[in-house]
C-alpha cells in the first residue's frame, strides 16, 4: 500500500474531503448500551470543560514511522501541532479552516474544519451523542475509546477518541480511512496551558513569509 505525505500529514489532524470514499455505516446505529451511554455522557462533559492545553504527541503513520512535535488546543476551534525539526510542517486549525504549512517546501494547503473529523471536539458544544454516529465505545486497560463518525456525512471520515478512564484525560485518537490505513495520535503530558492569541493559530504563506516565527 503505498501512502502519500499528503495522507499522512492529513491523518494526524483530519480526514480531508479530497480523500477516496470513506467507510459508511450500514443501516442505523445500534442503541448504546447503559454503561456505554453513561461513557458517552463523561466524556462529553470533560470536552466540553476542556478549553486551553498543550502537550507533545508522537504520530504513527500506516507503515508504522513515527514522528513528535507539540500540540496546542484552544476551544473552542482552534488547535495546532508544530511537528519536531528537520520537519517543516505545521498543522492549525483556526475556527474556520484547518491549513497545513509546509516551511522546506514553502507549500500551504488549506481545508474546512467542517470536513474533517478534528471538529467533533473543536465545536463550541461537544455533542458527540446528537448528529454523530458512535459505533463502538471500547474498554481496555484502564482506556475509553468512543469510536465515532458524522451522522450527516459532511465530514467524510471516522474518527475514534482515546481517553485514560480515571481521572478522565484526553490521551489521543486514530483516522481511518477506506482502504484501512490507520494514522494514529498519541499525546504526552498533555495539560493545561496559557491561552495564545488568535493569530498564533492562523498560519502566513510561507511563500510571503521569510522566517516564520517559532512557537513559545
Amino acid at each position: 500500500m503505498i501512502i502519500s505525505r499528503r495522507d499522512i500529514v492529513l491523518g494526524l489532524a483530519l480526514a480531508c474531503a479530497g480523500q477516496a470514499a470513506w467507510a459508511s455505516v450500514a443501516g442505523p446505529p445500534a442503541p448504546l448500551a447503559p454503561e456505554d451511554a453513561r461513557d458517552v455522557v463523561r466524556i462529553i462533559d470533560y470536552l466540553q470543560g476542556l478549553t486551553n492545553g498543550r502537550g507533545r504527541f508522537v504520530q504513527t503513520d500506516p507503515r508504522g514511522s513515527h514522528t513528535e512535535g507539540t500540540f496546542y488546543l484552544q476551544r473552542p476551534g482552534r488547535a495546532r501541532f508544530d511537528y519536531d525539526p528537520p520537519s517543516g510542517l505545521v498543522i492549525a486549525s483556526n475556527g474556520h479552516t484547518v491549513s497545513v504549512v509546509d516551511r522546506r517546501l514553502k507549500t500551504i494547503q488549506a481545508y474546512p474544519l467542517a470536513l474533517t473529523p478534528l471538529a467533533l471536539f473543536l465545536a463550541r458544544d461537544i455533542r458527540i451523542d446528537r448528529g454523530v454516529i458512535i459505533s463502538q465505545v471500547i474498554r481496555t486497560d484502564g482506556q475509553i475509546t468512543v469510536v465515532a463518525e458524522d451522522g450527516q456525512r459532511k465530514a467524510r471520515g471516522r474518527i475514534a477518541i482515546s481517553f485514560a478512564a480515571a481521572p478522565l484525560t484526553l490521551t489521543g485518537w486514530a483516522v481511518t480511512d477506506a482502504r484501512g490505513a490507520v494514522v494514529r495520535v498519541r499525546l504526552i503530558d498533555f495539560a493545561s496551558a496559557a491561552p495564545h492569541e488568535a493569530a498564533f493559530f492562523q498560519l502566513a504563506d510561507p511563500r510571503l513569509t521569510a522566517a516564520p516565527d517559532a512557537p513559545p
